[in-house]
């Protein structure tokens, strides 16, 4: 009988010979251990199962012992029940109806990672490290808080309605928004359009499936191949692999290595680019910041290494692990770490951390912020036993966790008076102005037929401030006149991009944005030096 119960498990934890397959020479000596280890589970899992006091479900106390298990490894490693397989690629795959958020759970918390370009909760000012505390009235935070109840609460049929109430930093009460599900519509390309002549702007939020696609197809309809290009990956926290090396060796010549990886029970696989790339003579500048990870940093390592492309902007998140699906027999997964990523000079990408401690190695992402990281180069102290050349020039570049820029850009802050914070921290524009446009949209599409009669005939003096002004005294928040010195300006071409995503697509947001961020003009002025 105990080896009946030993077989379920090792059915439920997947193929046995399967595993088998996987494991390196030399290693088999440990095979004995660990059937040992497995039996010493099945027995007790038979015993609570056959006569413990009160009935139990013994799946669901498996998945629990997985979890845990997989728990103390990396931060990455994961263990995914069935139920909740499908969910969890979606973000990558296709497409879905609901809130349009991705997600983690931290500390029994819903913390969103980010909120989906264009969806419902980015139309109405929910951002990135907002913790989602109540669904519809309801506490969620709770230790019992898993992903498939996470989807449960927060899909739903288009159209439909739900409120969130959301905790944010800065602000004492938690925030309340009503949000309309929609469908959500898996695009990894934001934006590609001419930032200058001959000069092309291309912006990914991820590395799916489409996104091999959707580059190309960003430039299928020129009538022209562009003289430079800028790739930004601000905010992107990765995805496919196939998607980023795919990406990179459009730059590189045939036979340069673009990553390769090793593990202690991993033999080291080299991947080099195949010399068809589109781009391989063009100059190409890549924007990154904090939260570009994983798939981002191995683009840019890979162009950084081989002096292919100035990396503009800050540090990068440092998400260098392998993860290897493994298929489980009940359709759960276990993604679990075998290596690490290096770039082609040999960097470790991944930041470090400590072994079954997920909340202490985000706690220290954070921290990067509140250490002065975002706005002062030489607040990254890196030793000098983690520099590393590039491969053609010999250039300086950093090991140690994450992309170091070769161009440092500061977060600017300099329009951040209280009177936007506040509106910032309540979503008071992102409101204001979809409730303006659901009003206004027909009239201002009768006007303006193309973005470039829009862009020339609004100004930012133009848009409708006064409204917003009024809208936010309805929630107690007034400007001093120093507030508006500091902050009008931005705050009315923000609500200027919004005006243009909803009247001509998500791309044109950026179109009219990205001239007031420093990253980007920083990047257009590297671009200019390199031509």
């Amino acid at each position: 009988m105990i080896k009946q119960v030993v077989y379920k498990m090792l059915k439920h934890a997947g193929c046995m010979a399967a595993f088998a397959l996987l494991i390196p020479a030399g290693a088999y000596g440990q095979i004995a251990v660990v059937h040992e280890q497995v039996n010493k589970v099945g027995q007790v899992v038979f015993a609570v199962s056959q006569y413990y006091v009160d009935s139990i479900n013994t799946e669901e106390m498996t998945d629990k012992m997985l979890k845990t298990i997989v728990g103390r490894l990396d931060p990455h490693s994961s263990y995914i029940p069935a139920e909740e397989v499908q969910a969890m690629n979606e973000p990558l795959e296709g497409n879905f109806e609901g809130v349009g958020i991705e997600f983690t759970i931290l500390r029994d918390s819903l913390v969103v990672v980010t909120p989906v370009a264009g969806g419902p909760s980015d139309l109405v000012g929910i951002r990135a490290d907002d913790r989602i505390v109540a669904v519809d009235g309801v506490d969620i935070s709770s230790p019992e808080l898993t992903n498939q109840k996470v989807f449960d609460l927060l899909r739903g049929p288009k159209g439909t309605r739900v409120q969130l109430a959301v905790v944010r930093g800065g602000e004492k009460d938690p925030l309340f928004f009503q949000v309309v599900r929609d469908k959500i519509p898996i695009h990894s390309v934001d934006a590609a359009y001419w930032a200058a002549p001959g000069i092309m702007y291309v912006k990914l939020n991820k590395f799916a499936l489409t996104t091999q696609d959707e580059f190309i197809g960003a430039f299928r309809n020129l009538n022209e191949m562009p003289r430079g290009l800028i790739l930004d990956l601000q905010g992107n926290g990765g995805g496919y692999m196939g998607a980023a090396f795919f990406l990179a060796e459009q730059f590189l010549e045939r036979g340069r290595l673009v990553l390769y990886t090793e593990g202690e029970n991993s033999k080291r696989q080299d991947m080099k680019a195949s010399g068809m790339g589109f781009f391989i003579n063009t100059p190409v500048v890549v924007l990154m910041d904090e939260r570009s990870a994983s798939a981002s940093e191995i683009v840019a390592g890979a162009l950084q290494d081989w002096d292919r492309g100035t990396v503009v902007g800050r540090r990068s998140f440092g998400k260098g692990l392998v993860q290897q699906l493994f298929p489980l027999n009940d359709g759960s997964e276990l993604r679990l770490t075998v290596a690490r990523y290096h770039t082609p000079s040999g960097r470790v990408i991944q930041a470090p951390y400590r072994m079954g401690e997920k909340d202490a190695y985000y706690r220290d992402f954070l921290e990067r912020y509140q250490k002065g990281e975002s706005f002062n180069r030489d607040s990254v102290h890196i030793p000098d036993s983690l520099i590393y050349r590039t491969l053609l020039k010999n250039r300086v570049v950093y090991g140690g966790g994450g992309i170091m820029p070769d161009v440092f850009v500061p977060a600017d802050t300099t329009y951040y008076s209280p009177f936007y914070l506040q509106l910032a921290r309540k979503g008071v524009v992102n409101t204001y102005m979809n409730d303006y446009l659901d009003k206004e949209r027909k009239n201002l599409s009768g006007l303006y037929k193309t973005f470039e009669d829009f862009d020339r005939d609004v100004p930012a003096a133009l848009v409708p401030f006064e409204g917003l002004l009024d809208c936010a005294a309805e929630q107690g928040i007034v400007p001093q006149d120093e507030d508006l010195a500091v902050s009008e300006y931005h705050i009315r071409m923000q609500m200027k991009a919004l005006m243009a995503s909803r009247l001509f697509g998500q791309s044109y947001f950026y179109r009219v944005i990205n001239r007031l961020l420093p990253e980007y003009n920083k990047a257009l002025e590297v671009m200019n030096g390199l031509q």
